[in-house]
């Protein structure tokens, strides 16, 4: 198959979106499929290309003149490359590919990455909807998007061309017992409620330390909110690492505070790290953890719930060790090869009944 790929930009930045779409891109090349990603561009190109992955400049910025451009270069793309299958992963590249799609034989796949956003219902415009949990396909039935025109294909990165093995990183020395959150700064990610519930436990373990991994436009106020705590000098920003698995092989815990969550790449990193896992019980959180049995779930916006699972969790090393093995168990089904045969399998499909 020729597959083109749609996304914003290709930058190394810890974009889950972009992740996921640079896992297929080059499993799909790997594969002997022919490949490419159109993109603004950015870091991940030199990955691309080591897998005969063909990147075009094609900037998606959402503005009258630029779209005018966007729509001339993304014509250009498709009369030279061909494609079977356009992959998009971006509102706007499903609407460029929906309206100049006519002249073109191709099927049209959208996955929904972020369903909370209201104009994710565009990416039903796609011949076929991927979504990366039960909890986003059920979102999208609800606003308006055909059941039949909806396949599952749960996200994991276990395996990712991106990473290397678990075992070749070599953990980070930090002051322990230790607390992790891998995420973007935004109020999105539950990141107050974490130094809260931090805040209120640890005057009761007076070595532990909160370790914050990522960048985003909330950063200064959950500083500031830090600053504010008796225990500023244990909570660390550590800005965006490119290789999280340094900081998840050296914590005893992991947590995912979201407010919402279609799914949480993370997770499958930090259950394959050996993390004991508190996550907020929303949206595909729970089918990342198996429903429950692989961590411990929360309700979002509960401070005092994550301070009291975080509490019972390091006041028992029975338990955390317990629930660290718990993580690792049932792995197989996170790694990206999956994602890709079951992407794969939804192209057929839609070649089949839609082109």
């Amino acid at each position: 198959m020729r597959i083109l790929h749609l996304l914003n930009h290709v930058q190394e930045i810890g974009n889950g979106i972009v992740n996921v779409a640079i896992d297929l891109a080059c499993l799909q090349a790997q594969a002997g499929h022919q490949i490419a990603v159109a993109s603004v561009g950015g870091e991940f190109e030199v990955l691309l290309a080591k897998y005969g992955v063909k990147h075009y400049v094609l900037n998606q910025a959402r503005n009258p003149v630029n779209l005018i451009k966007a729509s001339r270069y993304y014509r250009k793309i498709v009369r030279e490359f061909q494609p079977d299958i356009v992959h998009t992963h971006n509102m706007t590249g499903v609407v460029l590919a929906k309206l100049l799609k006519p002249g073109f034989n191709y099927a049209l796949i959208s996955t929904v990455h972020n369903e909370f956003q209201r104009s994710a219902v565009l990416m039903g415009l796609a011949d076929r909807v991927i979504a990366i949990s039960n909890a986003v396909a059920n979102s999208m039935v609800r606003r308006g998007i055909p059941k039949s025109k909806i396949s599952v294909v749960y996200n994991g990165t276990l395996g990712s061309p991106r990473t290397r093995n678990i075992s070749e990183y070599q953990p980070l020395t930090l002051s322990r017992p230790a607390i992790a959150t891998v995420a973007g700064m935004y109020h999105r990610k539950g990141i107050a409620e974490l130094i809260d519930a931090f805040n209120k436990i640890a005057a009761n373990f007076p070595e532990l330390h909160l370790y914050l991994i990522g960048n985003g436009p909330d950063k200064v106020t959950f500083e500031t909110q830090a600053q504010n705590t008796a225990f500023s000098n244990r909570i660390h920003f550590e800005g965006f690492k490119p290789e999280p698995q340094k900081y998840l092989l050296s914590c005893d815990i992991f947590v995912l505070a979201s407010h919402q969550e279609p799914f949480g790449l993370v997770i499958s990193e930090a259950r394959e790290a050996g993390c004991a896992i508190v996550a907020t019980n929303v949206d595909g959180i729970p089918e990342a953890l198996d429903n429950g049995t692989a961590g411990i779930l929360v309700p979002p916006q509960d401070s005092c719930a994550l301070a009291t699972a975080l509490f019972n969790l390091l006041n028992s090393p029975e338990i955390l060790d317990k629930w660290r093995k718990q993580a690792q168990t049932n792995l197989e089904w996170l790694n990206v090869s999956r994602v890709n045969r079951e992407t794969l399998a939804v192209y057929e499909e839609a070649i089949v009944n839609f082109k």
